[in-house]
C-alpha cells in the first residue's frame, strides 16, 4: 500500500486548502471562457454597473466537466483545445448565452478545479477529518496507514490490529477502513472495510460493504454566491455526527468474518488456463493499462499462489508500483473485485 502523506502533513494541507479555497455560484452569464481557452473568468456585477473580472487557470478535469455540462463531446472538445482554442471559446460561451444556467464553481490557489451542479453540496475534506480523525484516535491500537490529499480526493486508511484472521497458513489479514471523499465531483464521501495484509503490506478495499454520502443539496436562489461556512454548517452537523458513528461501527467483526470467508474462498479457486491468458483477460474485464497487466503478471508469478486470491493479491501489489495515489486505490479495489467477481465472469477467463 502507498503510504502516501504523514497525518500531520495530510492536517496542514487540509488547514491551507480551507483557507485558499474559494467557491461560488455563478449564473451562465456571468462566465466566460477566454480566446486562449485555458483561462476561464468570472464577471461579477459592482454597484456602479461595471464588471469584475477574475480570471482562473483550469486543471484537466474542470475542462472535462464544463464540457460534459454543456453537451459538447470530450473528444471534440479535446481537438478544440489543442488545435483551434478560439473556436472552442467560441462554442462554450455561445452556449453560456444561448442555454443560461447557474453552476456552482469551486477554486483554489487560483485555479477552477471543478464545475458542478448549482445543487452540489460543499462537504469538504477537512470537515471530514475534523469529525472523523479525534474517533479514530480513540479506537484502542488503531494506525493509520496511509492518507493523502490529491487534486481530486482525499484518502485516510486505517487499520485496527485487534481484529485479524488468517486466510492461508501464515497469510494474515487485519480489519480496517478506508475514508475518501471528493470536492470536486468524483465521488461521495464513502467509509470503506478494508482488507490489510500483513505477507506484503497490501490493502485491498472492499467495496461491497461500504456507506457514501453523495454531494447533493437545495437549490440556491441567488445569481451568483459565496458559499459560507454558516450557511452550510446547520445542514452538516446532522450528516458529521451520523458519519462518526459509521465510522466507530466500521471495523465490525461479523462484516470482517464475511469478507475473510470470502478471500478463503477465492484462496481455493486455481488458476488453470495459461496464466499470462488469465492476466490479459482479467486486465481487459477491469481496464487495466498495459504496464499495469505487466506488473500483475510478473507479481503472480513470483508470489507462486496460482489462484483467485493469489490473482487478487497480485492486483493489489501492483497498485504499490503505480505513482498515482488516486490510481492505486482504486487497483485496490480492483483486487476485491477480483475475489468477488460473478464465477460465470471467472470461468470465461479461466477457461478461455
Amino acid at each position: 500500500m502507498k503510504t502516501g502523506r504523514t497525518l500531520q502533513d495530510l492536517a496542514r494541507e487540509l488547514d491551507r486548502q480551507r483557507e485558499a479555497k474559494r467557491d461560488f455560484i455563478v449564473t451562465s452569464d456571468a462566465m466566460m471562457l477566454e480566446d486562449s481557452a485555458e483561462l476561464f473568468s468570472l464577471c461579477r456585477p459592482l454597484p456602479s454597473g461595471m464588471r469584475e473580472v477574475t480570471p482562473y487557470g483550469m486543471t484537466d478535469l474542470f475542462h472535462r466537466q464544463l464540457g460534459a455540462a454543456l453537451g459538447i463531446p470530450a473528444k471534440y472538445y479535446d481537438k478544440m483545445r489543442g488545435e483551434y482554442p478560439e473556436l472552442l471559446a467560441q462554442n462554450v460561451n455561445g452556449w453560456f448565452r444561448h442555454v443560461p444556467s447557474k453552476h456552482t464553481i469551486r477554486t483554489l490557489d487560483g485555479t477552477a478545479r471543478a464545475f458542478l451542479s448549482d445543487r452540489y453540496r460543499r462537504i469538504d475534506n477537512y470537515d471530514i477529518a475534523k469529525a472523523t480523525l479525534p474517533i479514530i484516535s480513540k479506537m484502542p491500537d488503531a494506525q493509520v496507514i496511509s492518507c493523502e490529499v490529491t487534486e481530486t480526493r482525499m484518502y485516510i486508511k486505517v487499520v485496527n490490529p485487534r481484529l485479524e484472521a488468517e486466510v492461508q497458513k501464515g497469510d494474515i489479514v487485519q480489519a480496517g477502513i478506508v475514508i475518501s471523499n471528493s470536492e470536486v465531483g468524483l465521488g461521495s464521501v464513502s467509509v470503506m472495510p478494508l482488507a490489510y495484509r500483513l505477507v506484503c503490506l497490501n490493502g485491498m478495499i472492499v467495496g461491497d460493504f461500504g456507506q457514501r454520502k453523495y454531494h447533493a443539496g437545495r437549490e440556491l436562489e441567488e445569481s451568483w454566491e459565496l458559499y459560507s461556512d454558516e450557511t452550510l454548517q446547520a445542514e452538516d452537523t446532522a450528516f458529521m455526527l451520523k458519519l462518526a458513528d459509521i465510522v466507530r461501527t466500521a471495523v465490525d467483526e461479523a462484516r470482517f468474518a464475511t469478507v475473510v470467508d470470502k478471500l478463503r474462498e477465492a484462496a481455493e479457486v486455481r488458476i488453470t488456463a495459461p496464466v499470462p491468458q488469465v492476466v490479459e483477460l482479467t486486465a481487459k474485464q477491469y481496464g487495466l493499462t498495459q504496464t499495469e497487466e505487466n506488473d500483475i503478471l510478473q507479481h503472480l508469478i513470483s508470489g507462486g499462489d496460482l489462484s483467485l486470491y493469489g490473482l487478487s493479491n497480485a492486483v493489489t501489489r501492483a497498485s504499490q508500483d503505480v505513482p498515482d495515489y488516486d490510481r492505486a486505490t482504486t487497483l485496490e479495489g480492483v483486487g476485491w473485485q477480483i475475489v468477488a467477481m460473478p464465477r460465470e465472469v471467472w470461468a470465461a477467463i479461466n477457461e478461455a
